[in-house]
C-alpha cells in the first residue's frame, strides 16, 4: 500500500559527486573554510547561551555539521547548533540536567529519522505561517533576554528558565553593571551592524581608480563580521586589561580536539519524563531544517531542490550521534547556509569542509579562546536575535483579520511566557478553530428561484441550493432548514451541484433532515449530486434509506418526474 511505503535512503552527496571535478572542489573548499570561520564564534555563543560549556556547541557544529552534509537532502545546507534551540536547551538543562539533555537529543534524532523514513517531511509545510512567525519572534525575544546578563557583565550565579523570573533576577542585579562589558557588547553589535556584507558589494568596476572606500568594502566583505567583532573585543581585553568575564575565567577554556566517545546514562524512567522535550527538539529541528532548505532553494535555483525526507533522516542521524560527543541539538542554520551559498558552494562537500575547518581551528588555536569576552559573544547573539525576528509583522498586523492576529500574537506571547511546545499546541488549536469557523461560514443554503431555466416549480415544491462543504462545523444550517420551509410544502429538493464535499456529520444531518421531513409528510429529493458527496451517501446507506429514485440528475428531471 502506498501509505505504508518508506523513503529510500539516498543522500544528495551521492548525486553531487557524479561529475565532481577540480573546479567544484575549489569552490566548496573556499566556501567551507569561510563558513567554518563564521561558525566558530556562533557555536560557542549558542552553547553558552544554552547553559552549557562552549565546547558543546563546537562539538555539535563539527560532528552534526559533517553528518548533515554527508547524508542530507540539500545541496548546500549547513547544519549545527542554532539560535532557535537556545531557549529549549536552557529549559531542559534547568529542569532535567545535562545528561538528560543528551538523552532527549538522541531520542529526538531517532524520531527525526523515522519522520523522514516514513515520508512525513511534507507535513512540516502544513504548519501555519502565523505560528512559525509567532514562535520565531518569541524565541528572538528570549534569546535577547538571555544575553543581558553577559552583556551587562552581571555576576549572577544561576539564571532561572522562565521569563518573569529572569526579568526579576536581572533587575535585582543591575547595581553590579560592568561598564567595560557593556562597552564591549555594544561595540560588537556596532561592528556587526556596520561591517560590509558579501551580498551588498558593488560592481568590481566601482572599486577601480578613485574609489578607496569601495575597494576597502570589497576587501572587508570577505572577512566575517562575527569573527572581526570577536577578534577586536579579545584584543581590547588583552591590551587594555579589562576586567570582564571571559571563556577562560568562567569555563577554563576549550579543549583542542574532539572528546572520546561516551555513552550518556540511559534509563526508561528518564526517557518517559523526557517525552515532551524530545518531541519539542524533533519538531523544532524539522521545521528549522526544512525552512532553511527552502531558503537555500530560493537562493540557488540552479541547484536541485531539496529532498525533505532525506534531510530529516540526516538530521536524525546527526542528533542521534552528536550526544555521544557531548554535543547539543543541531539543525539547518539559515545564516551559515546563506554564507555558504554566497561564498560559492557547489555541493554538500562544502558543509563537510566547514566541519573539518572547525576541527582544525580548535586543534591549533584553542588556547586563544581563553581571552574571548563573554560580552562580545552576547553582542553577537543580540544582533543575530534582532535579525532573526520578523518585527515588521507587528506593523503589518493591522492589514490582517482577527484569526491571523490571534494565532500570531497568541503563539508569540505563549512562547515567551510558557514555552515553545505550549505555544505551538495552542497556536494549532486556534488555527484549526478559526479554519473550522471560516469553512462553516462558507457553507450556504440558498432558496432556489421559483422561475428559472428549469421552468416554473409546481405548487408545494421548494428548492434549496447548497454551496461549499457540508461538514461538522456547518451542520447547524441544515438542522435549521425545517423551520424555513413554508406551510403546505409537499417536497423539498436540495440542488447539490455546488456542494463540493461532505463528511459523516453532514450525512447524519441530511439523514435527520429526511426523517424530520418524512414525519411531516414531506418528501426529500437530492438533485445534481457531485461525485464525493454521492459516494459517501451510497456508502453510508443513506441512498437506500431515501430511495434511489429520490436522487436525480437535475431539478428539471425532479419536476418532470411528477413532484
Amino acid at each position: 500500500m502506498r501509505w505504508l511505503s518508506t523513503h529510500p535512503f539516498r543522500p544528495r552527496l551521492r548525486d553531487a559527486l557524479q561529475g565532481y571535478g577540480r573546479d567544484k572542489f575549489l569552490a566548496d573548499l573556499g566556501a567551507g573554510v569561510s563558513v567554518g570561520i563564521v561558525a566558530l564564534p556562533l557555536a560557542m555563543a549558542f552553547a553558552i547561551a544554552s547553559g552549557v560549556k562552549p565546547e558543546a556547541g563546537i562539538f555539535s557544529a563539527i560532528v552534526a555539521g559533517f553528518l548533515i552534509s554527508a547524508f542530507g537532502g540539500c545541496q548546500a545546507q549547513i547544519g549545527g547548533p542554532a539560535g532557535a534551540f537556545i531557549v529549549i536547551i536552557f529549559g531542559i538543562v534547568e529542569r532535567h540536567g545535562l545528561a538528560n539533555l543528551l538523552i532527549a537529543t538522541a531520542m529526538a534524532g531517532l524520531l527525526l529519522f523515522l519522520m523522514g523514513w516514513l515520508r512525513l517531511g511534507s507535513l512540516v509545510r502544513y504548519l501555519p505561517v502565523p505560528i512559525i512567525v509567532g514562535f520565531t519572534n518569541g524565541i528572538a525575544v528570549l534569546i535577547g533576554l538571555s544575553q543581558l546578563k553577559d552583556l551587562l557583565g552581571l555576576e549572577i550565579a544561576h539564571m532561572p528558565a522562565d521569563f518573569f523570573h529572569q526579568i526579576a533576577v536581572l533587575a535585582g542585579h543591575l547595581d553590579g553593571l560592568n561598564p567595560a562589558a557593556l562597552g564591549l557588547g555594544l561595540g560588537s553589535v556596532l561592528v556587526l551592524a556596520s561591517w560590509p556584507k558579501r551580498d551588498a558589494v558593488v560592481d568590481p568596476a566601482a572599486r577601480v581608480g578613485k574609489a578607496p572606500q569601495a575597494r576597502w568594502r570589497g576587501w572587508a566583505c570577505h572577512l566575517p563580521g562575527p569573527v572581526v567583532a570577536l577578534v577586536l573585543a579579545t584584543l581590547a581585553v588583552h591590551w587594555l586589561g579589562l576586567a570582564v568575564p571571559t571563556i577562560g575565567s568562567r569555563y577554563g577554556g576549550i579543549p583542542s580536539g574532539l572528546p572520546g566517545l561516551t555513552l550518556p546514562d540511559f534509563s526508561w524512567a528518564s526517557a518517559q519524563r523526557l517525552l515532551i522535550p524530545t518531541i519539542t527538539i524533533a519538531l523544532l529541528g524539522a521545521v528549522e531544517s526544512l525552512l532553511c532548505a527552502r531558503v537555500a532553494d530560493n537562493l540557488a535555483p540552479q541547484h536541485p531542490r531539496h529532498d525533505a525526507n532525506q534531510e530529516l533522516m540526516a538530521q536524525g542521524i546527526a542528533n542521534l550521534v552528536v550526544p555521544f560527543f557531548g554535543g547539543i541539538p543541531a539543525t539547518g542554520t539559515i545564516a551559515r547556509t546563506v554564507t555558504n551559498l554566497r561564498a560559492g558552494a557547489a555541493s554538500p562537500v562544502s558543509g563537510m569542509v566547514h566541519a573539518l575547518t572547525l576541527l582544525l581551528i580548535i586543534a591549533l588555536a584553542a588556547p586563544l579562546a581563553n581571552q574571548v569576552p563573554l560580552a562580545a559573544l552576547a553582542g553577537i547573539l543580540l544582533y543575530m536575535a534582532w535579525n532573526m525576528g520578523e518585527w515588521h509583522q507587528f506593523v503589518r498586523l493591522r492589514h490582517y483579520l482577527l484569526p491571523y492576529r490571534s494565532v500570531f500574537l497568541g503563539t508569540f506571547v505563549l512562547t515567551i511566557v510558557f514555552d515553545l511546545t505550549v505555544a505551538v499546541e495552542v497556536g494549532l488549536l486556534l488555527a484549526c478553530g478559526f479554519f473550522i469557523y471560516r469553512m462553516g461560514q462558507l457553507f450556504h443554503i440558498v432558496p432556489h428561484p421559483q422561475h428559472s431555466a428549469e421552468g416554473d416549480l409546481p405548487p408545494g415544491v421548494v428548492v434549496y441550493e447548497l454551496f461549499g462543504a457540508l461538514f461538522f462545523g456547518a451542520v447547524g444550517k441544515v438542522e435549521a432548514l425545517p423551520a424555513q420551509i413554508p406551510p403546505g410544502t409537499r417536497a423539498v429538493v436540495l440542488e447539490m451541484h455546488r456542494l463540493i464535499s461532505v463528511d459523516s456529520s453532514g450525512i447524519d444531518a441530511l439523514q435527520q433532515l429526511h426523517r424530520g421531513l418524512q414525519r411531516q409528510g414531506v418528501a426529500l429529493v437530492l438533485a445534481n449530486v457531485n461525485a464525493q458527496p454521492l459516494g459517501l451517501i451510497r456508502r453510508s446507506g443513506f441512498a437506500d434509506e431515501i430511495g434511489a429514485e429520490q436522487i436525480v440528475p437535475s431539478v428539471a428531471e425532479a419536476v418532470q418526474g411528477g413532484l
